[in-house]
């Protein structure tokens, strides 16, 4: 075993493999980007194919290679089970996937793994019924938890080698450009499968909508795309925002926006031009509201507002009080149709988002972002991954790449949910590291990362209770109990990886 920086023992052939979280920025230096085979395409080749099960033989699929897909049509996507299916039905065998994320209606996923037509899977997240599968471990290989920021790193250095990317495109012409808002799927950004598409040695479009060339606007241009595949649906829109978007009234979640929206506005940050990120949960959209309000009232416009996008941050938009959204996913219909009309809503792949090894990713210009927890420890350190019982069923996402850019990062979570605290002794799954972390905000008040002296200085007086991280811990303890420590397996279920590539946790079968 090999300890990393945050206390988590790594198994010695992982350590060996990936090397160890050593800090933040201990491992960001000059690399040399990855190539990619290119097939010109010639003056009179056709693009356009009759079926998926067609474009997998075109590209020349065989045993063992990796082919990856995206996830902005989320609980709504049906691309990922149909070509999964058509490989299958193909007799192919030992795929590595590499989606930027993995949802709930990708359960059949489960009965590949289970054939051998699936054996390795490097994703951001895992939901609900696969995440559970993986626990249970399923798998004979370690699945890898990559950041967005760290995944697009991973492509971009060469660390994940797309063979052949299949990514799902609201609508296209049969000379492969593409976009996400026009169609009759539209998902808006195509952020994350720009990056595939820019990387991959083969690129299907695979659409629902097709329409005459040119295609525009261009998110994925015709140079980056061999093969178009014309389907009858590739996705459900009502599934883009399935849980996402709630308007909540929930006194506890309206009290944690509350304070947040507070610190927020009574930081050093908050100012003419200030930039921030929110999440999509009830307590994240609560506080673009109580923003909304400290902005009209003290006559503040933001410079930009960055992430995952959702109508509350259109209607700012739409308000003028923030200048200029930019965009790597959306997650409503509104924001979709806002990124093809607005003219200050800005399309931006994965790496310029997020990227690590970019000469700039957008992450780095903001002032402050608002991030959620599955759990939080006492070193600040924060899990969105496993549950309290141990079990994959969240994402790392932007978490760990946007709370270490950020001047200001804020986690917000209730106090306890249901019977299990959220604030604990030790986090079981570390994805963002504590050194990331600066305010801790909950229904009962906050707590100041103690490296933030400068911060503790300012909120000196701030009309918002404040604690200790210890203190809110046993406060969540007096309410439900000091949790029991959950009982692990010896299998390594699941590499947890930093956004360098250096492995801060590991995950072991339930």
């Amino acid at each position: 075993m090999v300890m990393n920086k945050v206390g988590k023992d790594i198994p010695q052939v992982y350590a060996d493999q990936y090397g160890v979280f050593e800090g933040e920025l201990a491992h960001i230096d000059t690399y040399q980007e990855a190539s990619r085979t290119v097939t010109p395409v010639r003056p009179r080749d056709t693009k356009l194919l009759s079926s998926i099960r067609e474009a997998i033989e075109k590209t020349g699929l065989k045993d063992g290679m990796t082919i990856s897909f995206h996830h902005h049509f989320r609980e709504g996507d049906y691309v990922m089970n149909m070509v999964l299916e058509e490989i299958a039905g193909l007799g192919i065998k030992n795929i590595s996937i590499a989606p930027s994320s993995i949802a709930n209606v990708h359960a059949p996923l489960i009965d590949h793994i289970k054939n051998g037509v699936v054996t390795n899977i490097t994703s951001s997240g895992l939901r609900d019924n696969v995440g559970a599968a993986i626990s249970a471990g399923i798998m004979e290989n370690p699945v890898v938890i990559r950041s967005h920021g760290g995944r697009t790193r991973a492509i971009a250095a060469g660390d994940v080698h797309i063979d052949v990317a299949f990514l799902g495109a609201p609508s296209a012409d049969a000379y492969g450009n593409a976009n996400g808002t026009v169609g009759k799927a539209t998902c808006g950004s195509l952020g994350y499968a720009m990056i595939d598409a820019k990387y991959a040695d083969k690129v299907v479009i695979i659409t629902d909508t097709l329409v005459p060339f040119p295609n525009t606007p261009i998110s994925i241009p015709q140079t980056d795309v061999d093969y178009v595949v014309e389907v009858e649906a590739i996705g459900d829109p009502q599934g883009i925002a399935k849980g996402a978007t709630r308007f909540t009234k929930n006194p506890k979640e309206l009290l944690i926006a509350e304070y947040a929206a507070k610190v927020i506005t009574n930081s050093p940050y908050y100012k003419e031009g200030f930039s921030f990120q929110t999440g999509t949960g009830g307590a994240a959209l609560a506080v673009s509201r109580f923003l909304r309000e400290a902005m009209l009232k003290d006559g503040i416009k933001a410079s930009f507002a960055l992430g995952g996008i959702t109508n509350a941050m259109v209607e700012l938009l739409e308000e003028g009080l923030v200048e200029k959204i930019i965009d790597v996913q959306d997650f409503d219909h509104s924001s979709a149709v806002s990124l093809g009309s607005n003219a200050g809503h800005y399309e931006i792949d994965a790496e310029m988002y997020a990227s690590p090894l970019s000469k700039g990713s957008v992450i780095n210009q903001l002032d402050t972002a608002i991030l959620s927890a599955l759990e939080i420890d006492t070193d600040y350190n924060v899990n969105v991954m496993t549950g309290s019982d141990g079990v994959i069923r969240g994402a790392s996402g932007g978490h760990s790449d946007t709370s270490m850019a950020c001047k200001m990062s804020l986690v917000i979570s209730p106090l306890v949910r249901g019977r299990i605290p959220t604030i604990v002794d030790k986090v079981n799954t570390v994805v963002t590291p504590g050194t990331s972390i600066d305010v801790i905000v909950t229904e009962v008040g906050i707590a100041i990362n103690p490296d933030r002296q400068d911060l503790i200085e300012h909120f000196k007086t701030l009309d918002v209770p404040q604690y200790t991280i210890e203190e809110l811990k046993e406060k969540a303890y007096q309410i439900v109990g000091t949790p029991e420590a959950i009982h692990y397996g010896d299998k390594v279920v699941a590499l947890i990886e930093y956004r360098d590539g250096t492995l801060i946790d590991v995950v072991r079968n339930v």
